[in-house]
């Protein structure tokens, strides 16, 4: 799938999310970096323990993230300052070593040299300075660089909020101008209106998560029009009709009658409380709907219908989806592009037909041999492959960074590691090519 042109709605760089477990730290999501494209459906797959919830939960600020940016519609909503904090560390360690490295190397150079003392110092002295000059920069620069990251976390939504308001305030400005008096009240009353959402707009709220368990997501003691009407009551509308108007339009886009509305969660079986929660996030008319395994609690059969279903609302909706999930085969039909996470590292990254023709990473083929099949004939001669990180990987040498193997096919691995994935997928290719 071709993505250079395409529109970045949401793009992550270099996210960590850790939590404290004891003296030591559980590197939950670890510098994770990708793009999510206007329109598409990005599938994050990876076994329970992998970081895929809480990437998720992370981007929609259900967790301060500890580290690195994400950017919704060009705007940073998450900043860690944890990166910056180290390379103030790191920076300080290497001017500390630097500079007992120049002591050493001046007692060295006088011993040999007793008569240029004064000349040896002061050449090291310089270098000394120097060093501690650039140290200050990079420490003032990070530093600069954690207020801006605080600032964004904190206030990221009233930044919006007040660029909205603006807007609307340009936008009638001119209407006000050429009104005629009899038709100014009204259009007084229409702004005032929009106004007051305006002020209470939240950026983040573009971004809504359909959960993984529909029953511990919705609140029993909640009619089902008081749950998918509550965003639109903290975002600030008022009208009670429209209120309702909405809510019976969000439940029949996602296959419930007007009836339901009245009535409880328990009510439901799981497939229908599961549109009830995909019911409160489409209500918001939101740009993103983060997926959070939505199909993992349901029964098979159901399965498939709340897959359909999303796929129409796509559709209808124009909505981006980041989709997570275990089963691979339903993520290649659902999702234009995937990405494979480990121990909270991404490790694999392209499109999903792809991603099944060169599965580079070793766990990428662990999970793909895990897959089974309607066919007993396949089954029997079915292998499963174990992927030992130990044994699969040498990194005594270099350290593996995600590199791009293949056009629009990213890894993480090393150079000799890429050079070989390049070398096999030339190889099947050309294997392909000749049958």
């Amino acid at each position: 799938m071709e993505t250079k042109d395409k529109e970045v709605l949401l793009r992550v760089e270099q996210l960590c999310q850790y939590f404290k477990l004891g003296k030591s730290e559980l590197k939950a999501v670890n510098k994770v970096s990708f793009n999510i494209y206007k329109g598409e459906v990005f599938g994050l797959v990876g076994e329970s323990g992998c970081g895929k919830t809480t990437t998720g939960r992370s981007i929609i600020k259900l967790y301060e993230s500890t580290g690195g940016n994400v950017y919704f519609k060009d705007q940073r909503i998450c900043a860690g300052n944890r990166l910056y904090k180290d390379a103030i560390a790191a920076a300080k360690e290497d001017c500390a070593d630097t500079v007992r490295g120049y002591e050493a190397e001046i007692k060295e150079e006088t011993a040999k040299n007793p008569a240029n003392e004064a000349t040896i110092k002061e050449k090291y002295h310089r270098l000394i300075s120097e060093k501690r000059e650039e140290t200050s920069k990079i420490i003032k620069e990070n530093r600069v660089a954690i207020k801006e990251a605080r600032d964004d976390q904190r206030n990221c939504d009233k930044k919006y909020s007040a660029r909205r308001v603006a807007e609307l305030k340009a936008e009638y400005e001119p209407i006000f101008a050429n009104a005629t008096p009899d038709k100014l009240p009204e259009i007084k009353k229409e702004y005032n209106k929009k106004l007051h959402i305006a002020k209470r707009e939240r950026l983040v709220t573009q971004i809504q998560m359909i959960f993984q368990d529909p029953i511990a997501s919705l609140n029993p003691r909640m009619t089902v029009e008081t749950i998918v009407s509550e965003g639109l009551i903290i975002k600030g509308v008022r009208d009670k009709a429209y209120i309702q108007e909405k809510v019976y339009e969000a439940l029949e886009q996602v296959g419930l009658v007007r009836e339901h509305a009245t009535r409880y969660p328990h009510e439901f079986s799981g497939g229908q409380r599961q549109r009830i929660g995909i019911a409160r996030s489409i209500i918001m008319r939101p740009d993103l709907i983060i997926a959070d395994e939505p199909i993992s609690a349901l029964d098979v059969s159901i399965q498939a219908q709340v897959i359909n279903l999303l796929n129409d609302l796509r559709s209808q909706l124009g909505l981006t989806i980041m989709f997570i999930a275990h089963d691979l085969s339903v993520v290649k039909y659902f999702s234009d592009r995937i990405g494979v996470m480990y121990y909270g590292n991404l490790v694999e990254l392209t499109s999903s037909d792809e991603l099944f023709k060169h599965p580079f990473h070793p766990y990428t083929r662990s999970l793909l041999s895990a897959i089974p099949s309607p066919d007993p004939i396949y089954e029997k001669k079915r292998k499963r492959i174990t992927y030992n990180p130990l044994v699969d990987h040498d990194y005594s040498k270099e350290q593996p960074t995600l590199r791009e193997v293949l056009p629009g096919h990213f890894v993480l691995c090393n150079t000799a590691e890429m050079e070989e994935y390049r070398r096999i997928a030339a190889e099947k290719d050309l294997i392909q090519k000749a049958e």
